[in-house]
């Protein structure tokens, strides 16, 4: 396997990489409906892709007000540190944007992978796309 490695994207030039890795886990995996799965921030959110060489395996985005979403990363590639390298790269770059604070809204079932990225749940559990989740903060003086 070659060495992974994870850039800020341009959501016009890399939108065919992003949304083939997010239809793939998100779509076609989680059966969340297209609709869902894109919106309206993602014109304005901060991309990221991560890759194995040139291929893009896995994607994740960062709004404005430091809420990071759309963290997926291609099946073959799970289990590998992707989804860390993915989300570490995210929490940097907000912390460079000065955002105080970083959100998501987490699979219940990702709770300790977020946990042990500096998360913690500050929320019940709720279905979103009938998906049990729980929101997750992450305070940028925890280092991931």
């Amino acid at each position: 396997m070659n060495k992974i490695r994870v850039r800020l994207a341009d959501w016009q030039k890399d939108n065919a990489d992003i949304r083939r890795i997010r239809e793939a886990v998100f779509v076609a995996e989680q059966h969340i409906p297209p609709e869902l799965e894109f919106d309206s921030e993602d014109q304005d959110a901060l991309h990221f892709l991560a890759l194995e060489g040139d291929y893009p395996i896995g994607t994740a985005r960062l709004l404005s007000d430091g809420t990071i979403g759309r963290i997926s990363v291609l099946k073959d590639w799970r289990g590998l540190k992707v989804g860390d390298a993915l989300v570490n790269a995210v929490i940097v770059e907000a912390q460079n944007r000065d955002l105080k604070q970083q959100m998501l809204s987490a699979q219940v079932h990702a709770t300790p992978f977020y946990e042990r990225l500096g998360f913690r749940v500050v929320s019940e559990e709720f279905l979103e796309a009938g998906i049990p989740h729980v929101d997750m903060v992450r305070d940028s003086r925890e280092i991931a």
